[in-house]
């Protein structure tokens, strides 16, 4: 039985954040990192890039190849976590294999969801999450081959992309009302609509898959409204869920995901959780929930880390941001951009053609934001809602064409130009990160 100080399940942002944080404290403790997946790590929201043949497997990894090396961690790949007994401090693995550990981080990420559909198992039928996936469709799709994709969510339109490229045809199938319904207004939205028509997608709202049809592969699907739609491949786009079933069975506190304080502790000792498995703190909504999102995986994970490590550290305030690119659109999106049942939100709009710019306020503060396709001043009002910058004196002017920092309170202007008072260097971790969105 092998025993290391620090084990970690899972081989993406978060457990990749932990490992950077746990050796600016400890060079000497022993590290080990279990993957489901054979691969290092690598950046997920690319995986559309490799099925589109726009990157490899090499240019996908965020860490150069020789980084659990110079890390001096165990890296077992390929091999999946299937008991925790937090009791004896042991986690088995299904080759077999017992591990002890002295901290353990689950950054276990999500799963792809999988509906209940008559006739699933047919050939031509995929998810859509991992290398793997974008392998396998990649080999089976053909020039002028019939897609249907489920899921017109960030995933969905991913692929859609990387399809189109493959010069397949393809139609999307949303069960809500829009596109990217969780991230986009209902304006943002009918915006992306458009522009994917123009690129010749089928787009279907409101309306799911009943049926794979087909003897042995699939050849069409029928519609919950009986219409039966023929393709050649199916791919389920539909999103993750929080992969929590490791937790449950260790009897460790879960919601959705698992329940974590400001240090990313669980309810159980020496037990850590960060990333899409994790219920972190979103201070737009000031509660825990989970927030699928590369940066804020990659914080968690270092703030876990350092806790590990045995350096106190706080998870910092965090929200939801996606920052993408599809179909040569550019969409930065931000905070809370559901007005139902908010009271005393003011918003402020502009509009032209396919730009799109909207802010959501509240007693003062930013909450919300959208932009589609003039985002050059995302980042910093981004800045403003992330450290909660009063911004009532000229909220009148933060759409302006003109706006920028002249237009900020002298004490705000010098802390984003990063100089204090007395001309002191001032930094901030926050600024220092990537802003991606995780898919």
């Amino acid at each position: 039985m092998k025993a290391f100080d620090y084990l970690i399940i899972g081989n993406s942002a978060g457990g990749i954040g932990a490992v950077e944080a746990i050796r600016e404290v400890d060079t000497a403790g022993t590290i080990a990192i279990v993957a489901d997946e054979i691969y290092q790590a690598y950046s997920r929201p690319l995986i559309s890039k490799l099925l589109s043949g726009e990157r490899t497997i090499e240019s996908m990894l965020f860490r150069a190849p020789d980084f659990y090396q110079k890390n001096r961690i165990d890296f077992l790949p390929g091999i999946r976590a299937e008991k925790l007994n937090p009791s004896l401090h042991t986690v088995s693995l299904d080759n077999g294999t017992e591990l002890t550990y002295s901290k353990l981080l689950l950054a276990t990420g999500g799963e792809p969801i999988s509906p209940q559909v008559t006739g699933n198992g047919k050939k031509g039928v995929f998810f859509f999450q991992s290398i793997d996936n974008a392998l396998k469709i990649g080999e089976y799709v053909k020039t002028e081959m019939r897609a249907v994709v489920i899921g017109g969510g960030l995933i969905g339109l991913s692929l859609s992309e990387a399809l189109i490229k493959r010069g397949v045809n393809v139609t999307i199938i949303e069960l809500k009302d829009r596109l990217l319904n969780t991230i986009l207004d209902e304006t943002g939205s009918a915006i992306v609509r458009e522009v994917l028509e123009s690129k010749g997608i089928n787009i279907v709202t409101n309306h799911t898959i009943t049926e794979i049809r087909g003897i042995t592969s699939v050849n069409s699907v029928l519609l919950d409204n009986g219409e039966e739609l023929p393709c050649d491949i199916l791919v389920f786009a539909i999103g993750v869920s929080p992969r929590i079933a490791l937790a449950k069975k260790a009897r460790i506190n879960v919601n959705r995901g698992i329940l974590v304080d400001r240090t990313m502790a669980t309810s159980i000792d020496d037990i850590y959780a960060c990333g899409d498995v994790a219920e972190a703190y979103d201070f737009i909504k000031q509660e825990n929930r989970v927030i699928p999102i590369w940066p804020n995986a990659y914080i968690g994970g270092r703030t876990a880390g350092f806790n590990m490590a045995g350096t106190r550290t706080e998870y910092p305030f965090s929200t939801v941001m996606n920052s993408l690119n599809y179909f040569g659109m550019s969409i930065v999106t931000a905070g809370d951009i559901d007005t139902v049942g908010q009271r005393d939100v003011r918003i402020l709009e502009f509009r032209e053609d396919q730009t799109y710019k909207k802010l959501l306020i509240k007693n003062g503060h930013i909450t919300g934001m959208v932009f589609i396709n003039d985002i050059d001043k995302a980042g910093m009002l981004f800045g403003l809602m992330r450290e909660n910058i009063n911004i009532k004196d000229f909220s009148d002017k933060l759409l302006d064409e003109e706006f920028g920092l002249a237009y900020l309170p002298d004490e705000i202007r010098w802390q984003r130009l990063g100089i204090s008072k007395n001309g002191n260097s001032i930094t901030n971790m926050m600024d220092n990160l990537p802003t991606t969105s995780k898919v």
